[in-house]
């Protein structure tokens, strides 16, 4: 069995003797690749989701989600090992360099080391070198999900394109009222539909139950409300003051809705646009594969996790 070692450079893979097994402390295993996990390692990747968030997706609303962000880190920095991915000491410094800048730090890391350890200490609260490590374990992975999207040759086909243009300049404005339940919904549909007024009055008697997502293009209603596509083409055809039956949206919730302002696509402008919406969709469909391909890995290494947030399972 393969032991995953903390290193000097962030994480690294060597075989254990079977007496130091025997002593060693495990976070969990990747069992279909033989691998254990030292519990300092899953500490090194807890601390550098703490100081750096995750850079890769919403940040962890709950234990559970965290504890999904730190055995995909690790499980990707075990593959970064096996494709022999480092980072270079130039690349590190840079994007140190590009940080400390972003951050406005006064003083010069390479000169004054104890201005540099202070920042870090009052910053992450922890010594210059374990920092480092983990900013170069940060820089390790996105390497590799660079390469592995680099891998990726998706096709693009004409109307996947023509359709993101009309999603991004097609534009709406909606007022909408929400319900848990559809019954609740469609209650209240059948009692102001076709009565503008009754709307009106409406939301000034109980204004709590109304929301105004803005002057907005379709993609954002679709991505950020959860708008069903062809619900929205379908309002793109309504009058402006038009009440909308109830449809679906975010949080398992529904809508009623009244059309409040829209503006149509100029589908002419389509064709001088044309390459950037490729390029778009191109964009979209490697990051849909990259997380294919994580989700993938996952299946494949049959993780096996020994220690629920922190504390170590016992028998």
């Amino acid at each position: 069995m393969l032991s995953f070692l903390l290193l000097s450079f962030p994480l690294g893979y060597c075989e254990e003797q079977p007496a130091r097994e025997a002593e060693q402390k495990f976070a969990g295993e990747f069992s279909a690749f033989g691998v254990k996990v030292p519990v300092e390692n899953y500490y090194f990747v807890k601390g550098a989701i703490g100081i750096f968030g995750n850079k890769w997706g919403a940040p962890a609303q709950t234990s559970e989600e965290l504890e999904e962000q730190i055995w995909e880190q690790l499980l990707l920095s075990y593959e970064s090992f096996r494709r022999e991915i480092n980072v270079e000491q130039k690349e590190f410094e840079d994007e140190l360099e590009k940080m400390l800048n972003s951050e406005k730090v006064t003083f010069k890391w390479r000169d004054d080391k104890k201005a540099y350890s202070d920042w870090i200490k009052e910053r992450a609260g922890e010594p210059v070198e374990l920092f480092e490590n983990q900013l170069r374990h940060m820089m390790q992975l996105q390497k590799l999900r660079q390469q592995v999207m680099d891998g990726i040759k998706p096709e693009v086909r004409e109307e996947e394109a023509y359709q993101e243009f009309l999603n991004e300049w097609n534009t709406l404005s909606v007022e909408l009222a929400q319900f848990d339940k559809i019954e609740e919904a469609e209650g209240f549909y059948k009692k102001v539909k076709n009565k503008v007024k009754l709307w009106e009055r409406e939301t000034k008697k109980n204004p709590k139950l109304f929301r105004r997502p803005g002057f907005v293009a379709a993609e954002f209603l679709m991505e950020m409300w959860k708008f069903p596509r062809d619900e929205i083409y379908k309002m793109l055809k309504q009058d402006i003051g038009d009440i909308y039956p109830p449809i679906p949206i975010y949080g398992g919730k529904y809508g009623v809705l009244k059309i409040l302002e829209k503006r149509l696509a100029e589908e002419s402008r389509f064709p001088e646009l044309r390459k950037s919406y490729y390029s778009q969709i191109e964009m979209k469909k490697k990051y849909e594969g990259l997380q294919d391909w994580i989700k993938k890995l996952k299946d494949e290494a049959k993780i096996k996790v020994f220690i629920v947030r922190g504390e170590t399972k016992k028998d």
